[in-house]
Parts: structure tokens; sequence; C-alpha cells
């Protein structure tokens, strides 16, 4: 019998876990961290359900915190297996564990030093020793290419184009009278006709679907990303202000890099300088250029060209803290991008106590902002937030890109899905706020008339 269990991203988009229980041996996909409501985060310190020691492997779909940032503390409790990746992951995934671990001691040593915790003395989840340590379970495993992880359980990673080395995981586990079934993760799957990245690999089929459901709900704008952002920087120029994007690291970060320099090129926008103000997405970026075989066709036609395809015209890389300080004094007009992308942490949130405050600025937000976030609470028109203890007014102007997200929406979730060969057995659709959720679900029943249920959070099913 394989028992698979719903640890997180059911009923949420954050804390992605699978615990698989087979052959006498315990499989986890995904390792993720909860984010959100303060409710969410508090799992992140429950006690897992099962010892780490007695996981044999993890396997990581990509290399985002939801889906990684609890390896650490597994680590830290015992685990010490692999941790199955794409290559690419294991290049990004050290430096997002350290800055993850930094921001976590950071936020322990400012709640002791102002006495905001009930607990004394407060802890980080994890340290950078143990993201260390994690870091060093890393098992990198080539795209398409099968590996016995244990018998009877094989291995294939499958390109999902949602960030750099994003995968779905394919496992074939051997059942009983020798057959084998095929489960299927997708993952987060990533979009089609983007910049940079190949485009995910549709489904091919499988006994059972685990597939996420972020945007099961929703469209993306279908208008130009690059024309939407070009608009709010000439609008956001006139006034004198400046945009700030808080942007996510990996990813969401190098997009809008390519679509500045491309506006930029094409006269689109005015000259004005540019800040890249986060270590994490310096370092993202340069191995986003170095990994040059999972770019699409356009982004190594430019670079055939001699063109630096994530270098905008008037860019500076902020390096020391004592440079990004200096940005607080900062006059229009000018562009910051900044981490972390739903303003939960990093050094965007002292440019918001900045220059939140100023009606002649703009926030823009390039991604998804899950519920409890303060990127949710300023999307949706608070007309405050908290900030390190005080209270912020929001006087700038907020606007979104939803078509720049990096998440399918309902319609691409069907294109991706349509290529199965043969109907699954039954379908759990996962990683989504609840109606986003169900109404993927209820998608899927109509047009491919799959059995497809929701999980409930630590819900256990046999299959």
């Amino acid at each position: 019998m394989i028992r698979l269990s719903f640890l997180g991203a059911a009923g949420t988009v954050t804390g992605s876990r699978y615990l698989l229980e087979l052959h006498g041996r315990r499989v986890l996909v995904d390792a993720g961290m909860f984010q959100g409501h303060k409710d969410l985060r508090q799992r992140n310190w429950a006690p897992f359900p099962v010892e780490p020691a007695s996981l044999s492997a993890v396997i990581l779909t990509h290399a985002h915190i939801d889906h990684t940032g609890y390896l650490p503390r597994l680590v830290r409790e015992g685990f010490d297996g692999p941790a199955f990746v794409t290559p690419p992951t294991a290049r990004l995934l050290p430096a997002l564990l350290a800055d993850a671990a930094h921001l976590q001691e950071e936020e322990a040593r400012y709640a002791n030093k102002v006495g905001s915790t009930r607990h004394r003395p407060a802890l980080p989840l994890f340290t950078e020793d143990d993201a260390r340590r994690a870091a060093a379970a890393l098992r990198p495993l080539p795209f398409d290419q099968s590996f016995t992880v244990h018998p009877g359980l094989e291995l294939t990673f499958r390109r999902q184009g949602h960030i750099l080395g994003a995968a779905a995981v394919d496992l074939r586990i051997k059942a009983a009278g020798g057959e084998f079934r095929r489960l299927y993760f997708s993952g987060d799957v990533g979009r089609y006709e983007v910049p940079i990245l190949k485009p995910p690999v549709a489904y091919p089929g499988s006994t059972y679907l685990v597939v996420e459901s972020t945007y099961g709900d929703r469209y993306h704008d279908g208008s130009d990303p690059a024309e939407a952002l070009g608009e709010v920087i000439r609008e956001t120029a006139e006034r004198g202000g400046i945009v700030l994007i808080p942007a996510f690291a990996v990813d969401r970060t190098q997009e809008v890099l390519f679509l500045l320099r491309q506006l930029a090129e094409d006269g689109a926008i005015p000259a004005l300088p540019i800040f890249l103000d986060s270590p994490m997405a310096r370092e993202a970026t340069e191995i986003y250029r170095q990994c040059v075989r999972e770019h699409d066709a356009e982004t190594r036609a430019l670079r055939a060209e001699g063109v630096d395809p994530l270098t905008p015209p008037n860019l500076t890389i902020v390096g020391r803290v004592s440079e990004s300080q200096r940005l607080n004094d900062l006059r229009g007009p000018a562009v910051i991008i900044s981490a972390s992308g739903m303003a939960t942490g990093g050094r965007i949130l002292h440019h918001l106590i900045h220059h939140l405050g100023d009606d002649a600025n703009t926030v823009l937000f390039v991604g998804y902002q899950a519920a409890g976030t303060r990127g949710r609470r300023i999307l949706d028109g608070e007309p405050a937030v908290k900030i390190f203890g005080q209270m912020v007014p929001v006087r700038a102007r907020v606007r979104s890109i939803s078509s720049l997200s990096a998440h399918a929406d309902a319609d691409e979730l069907t294109i991706w899905a349509s290529g199965a060969d043969g109907a699954p057995r039954r379908v759990f659709v996962t990683h989504g706020e609840p109606d986003a959720s169900r109404a993927l679900a209820e998608r899927f029943r109509q047009r491919f008339g799959w059995e497809c249920v929701v999980p409930g959070l630590e819900e256990t099913v046999e299959l």
C-alpha cells in the first residue's frame, strides 16, 4: 500500500510538503515553509508529524522557500539523507537557504531587542549553519533522466518553466504483483510565451496526479506586461516619483530586468536610474546568465548578438547595506527593485518605510501576494501597514501586473493537463486557496471527466 499525506499546501499556497510512505520507507516531496497569516507561520514550529530521521530522502520541485525552506529545520532535527534537485536548483538553493536563515536570525535578534515576543529568548526556526548542512545534502539530477531513489521507486524530473530549475516530479512506484504505478507531482506550473526560460513540459499522464492550483480560479491579464510596466514607469516619472518593485529574487527580478532593458532600447521609458537592491537577486541573476541550457530561443538569440538580456541601461547593483541606506533619501524619477516579493522581509521594507508615504511614488506588485502578507494588505488597499513595529501610511499609488506572474492561470493549467495520455485514476488539487482549488477541480471534472478531490491539511490517502 502507498500512503500519501498532505502536510502542507492544502487549503493554502504555502508550506508545500507531501509525505509518501511506501516499501517500508518515507520520502518527502517538497519541504516548504508556511508563509502568510500568523496561524500558518506558526505551523513551521509544530513538531513534524514523523521523525525527520525516518525520512530516507527528500525530493524538491524547485528553489522557492515555500517549497524548500523547511529543509534546514528537518536537518536540524535529524534528517541526514539526500535531497534530490535539478542542477539549476542545486545552484540557486544554497544562497536562498542562507538568506532565509539570515532573516530568521535577524528577526530573532530584533524580537529579543524590543521584547516583542512571548518566548524568551526568541529563537530562529533554523540557523545559517543548518542552511549550510541542508545545502550539503543536495543531490542534483538532470532533467528527463530516470534515477532509482531506492528499489521500487524511480524518479524523473520534468521541466516546468516556473523558475530556473523548476520541475515536476515523475515517480514510478513498484506495486504488488510487480506492476508499476505512476505518481506525478506538478510542482508549480510555469507559463507559456514568457521571456528567458523554456516553457513547461506538458503533463504526460499518470496513475495519480497532484496538481497546484494557485491561479485555479483566475486568468492573467491578457495585456502585454512590457506595455503595462512601461505605462507605470512613465506615469510615475512624470510625477517625479519612484517606482518601488517588491520582486522575488528568483525569476521575477530577472523578468523585470529583461523587460526594462527591452523598454529602454525601444525608447518606451525615459532614461532614469534603476537600482537592484537585493544581494540574493544579484546572485540569482548571475546564475540565470550562466544556465544557458535553460534559456528559450529569444534569450539565446540576444546573447548570440552580444546583448546581455538582463542588464538594462543605467542599472546600479546595490551591494553594501550603507549603499542601500542611501536610497532612503533618493529623489525620483527612479526605479528600485528589491526583495522580498510579498514585502514580508528583506531590504524592500526599509524602502517602503521611507517611500510608501509619498503620493508621487508607486508600489508595483509583479507577483502573487498570499493572504496575510504585507504585500497583500497593501494591494487590498489598507490605509497603513505595520513595518518594524511602526504604522506606515500608504499614500503611494499601488499597481499590480498580474501578467508577470510565474504561475500558470486556469487556462494555462488546462493546456498543460490536456497533454495527458489517458485519465489519471484520481487527481489531488493542492497549493491553492480554497476557492481556487475547488474551481480547478471542477474545471478538470467538466473538461476531462477526471475524478478530482481537494485534500485537507494533514489528510492521508491510500493509493
